[in-house]
């Protein structure tokens, strides 16, 4: 099992504060085998990006691919796949956005448009009604299916929560499709969810890695603090990469 780390598990603050490149040779001094990009965390693209590539997997795009109105996001695709491409990532992550009924008609050109190039797109469930609730994606993955697109899933096991969905009957669903899991436990606050570590999870995170496969990358995507960050980082890798051996 290859261990990721997405670079917003460190905190937007230290992210801030070090930059994307100095998470990303923590991540890897820890024994992650590479790292999730995040873009809404650059500071300065244009700098960052050169300099971080070849040490990422997959870049996480903020953007959805379908507008609020339902029409195909071009630009944000092409910065995406942009960005990916100067990483020289193999993966572009991003949500469907808005799309609904309306979109379906824009399918091909989006298969058009990734059949010109080599970066693997892959459809996260996010933490919106549109584009994080099972219905949603199930309806999306059908009408990609018909058009003739391959498109893959980023798990994201903590997401379902903030949207009252079920993990594991999202994971039985959609277990063919995933080729990237997000690793993220979650606790509940009086007023809100958060992520924690799977240890320390409240959600059946246990039956939900049963369900996905095992032989796809898993990323921790909770939050990595500790006054060691290199310790506290290790221990984490270690500990995701000893998930495979769970029965």
């Amino acid at each position: 099992m290859n261990v990721l780390i997405s670079l917003s598990s460190f905190g937007a603050a230290e992210v801030g504060r070090h930059g994307q490149l100095w998470c990303t040779r923590l991540a890897l001094e820890a024994g992650a085998d590479g790292v999730e990009v995040r873009g809404e965390l650059l500071r300065d693209a244009a700098a960052e990006l050169p300099a971080l590539a070849g040490l990422a997997a997959v870049y996480s795009s903020p953007e959805g691919l379908w507008a609020h109105d339902g029409t195909l996001d071009e630009g944000a695709l092409a910065r995406g796949l942009a960005a990916a491409n100067t990483l020289r990532a193999h993966r572009l992550k991003m949500s469907i956005g808005g799309f609904g009924a309306t979109s379906h008609a824009s399918l091909p050109r989006l298969k058009s448009l990734l059949d010109a190039q080599a970066v693997e797109l892959l459809i996260e469930n996010d933490q919106t009604v549109k584009a994080g609730t099972l219905p949603a994606l199930q309806a999306f993955f059908g009408a990609a299916d018909a058009a003739g697109l391959d498109l893959g899933m980023t798990f994201d096991m903590g997401n379902w929560h903030w949207l009252s969905e079920c993990p594991l009957a999202a994971a039985q669903a959609l277990a063919p499709r995933v080729r990237y899991v997000h690793c993220k436990g979650v606790q509940r606050l009086p007023a809100k969810w958060v992520a924690v570590p799977l240890a320390d999870s409240l959600a059946p995170w246990r039956a939900v890695l049963r369900v996905l496969p095992a032989d796809v990358p898993h990323a921790i995507e909770y939050p990595l603090i500790g006054d060691d960050l290199l310790a506290v980082t290790r221990e984490q890798v270690a500990q995701i990469r000893s998930l495979k051996a769970i029965p």
